[in-house]
């Protein structure tokens, strides 16, 4: 009887490990995918000097990551490739006005950012001072954004696009897929991707187009890295986009090629 008993447990055990390799393989995260086509387009969020720039406000918690991840170079690479390849290419900013300081209450890393004066502007109608400072762009952007053809939407005020004219922008294109990237990771990336999934977007983030603060309470791109693989359609390289966004431009051309014959 002892042996039986043995065997049967020997048994059961063998059973609940290869349960236990199913369940793991099947939960498995799956790669949905993300094909590029005519409608989409590369969202960039706040590529401004106050992020980007060493001598931005926010450079001692997010310069160690946006160095490591290459991240200036990153989003030129996307600028770039988008407007080689006629992808459309829309910026939502991040601009705060002197009557924003008169909000009554703010999450810790708003009441940090209205401290720090990031994103400060002299009002919505005013551009004093505005060349160079803190809530410009990145030099290195300035012929990419400011081609005539880049969609600049009016500014969002805490993280996500809900209170601006981004997503108004995009579906009055008929975009429906967007190639995400900008700053910073788990807060303005996240909650743009956040808001655009629940919208009815396909998005694909660039995770090292991106990059966040590291402070000791937490390490915001950790942090945004999980989400990004729970959440967005596809999460790639910029090597990775590159390619994509080439390879997309040359079908097209193709095709344009072929049409013109037919003609």
């Amino acid at each position: 009887m002892g042996v039986i008993k043995k065997v049967v447990r020997t048994g059961l055990f063998g059973i609940m490990l290869i349960f236990s390799s199913v369940m793991i393989a099947t939960a498995q995260l799956p790669e949905p995918g993300f094909e590029i086509d005519e409608y989409t387009a590369v969202v960039i969020t706040d590529p401004q000097n106050d992020f980007l720039s060493p001598k931005g406000v926010t450079w001692g918690v997010v310069g160690k990551n946006v160095t490591e991840n290459n991240t200036v170079e990153n989003i030129e690479t996307l600028l770039k490739v988008a407007k080689d390849n006629d992808i459309p290419v829309f910026i939502s900013p991040h601009y705060y006005y002197p009557t924003d300081h008169g909000w009554k209450f703010e999450g810790s890393l708003e009441k940090l950012m209205h401290n720090l004066g990031m994103f400060d502007r002299k009002g919505q109608l005013n551009l004093e001072g505005f060349e160079g400072s803190g809530a410009d762009f990145l030099e290195l952007y300035k012929p990419y954004i400011n081609d005539g053809k880049t969609v600049i939407a009016s500014p969002h005020k805490v993280y996500g696009p809900e209170n601006n004219d981004l997503l108004l922008q995009l579906r009055k294109r008929k975009i429906d897929k967007v190639i995400l990237g900008g700053m910073s990771a788990n807060l303005c990336v996240e909650s743009h991707l956040r808001e655009m999934l629940e919208q009815g977007f396909e998005v694909a983030v660039v995770n090292d187009a991106t990059a966040a603060a590291q402070v000791p309470e937490g390490d915001g791109y950790a942090a945004a890295l999980v989400n990004f693989r729970f959440l967005a359609n596809d999460v790639m390289t910029t090597d990775e986009a590159k390619k994509a966004i080439s390879e997309h431009g040359k079908k097209k051309a193709s095709g344009d090629k072929e049409k013109m014959k037919k003609k």
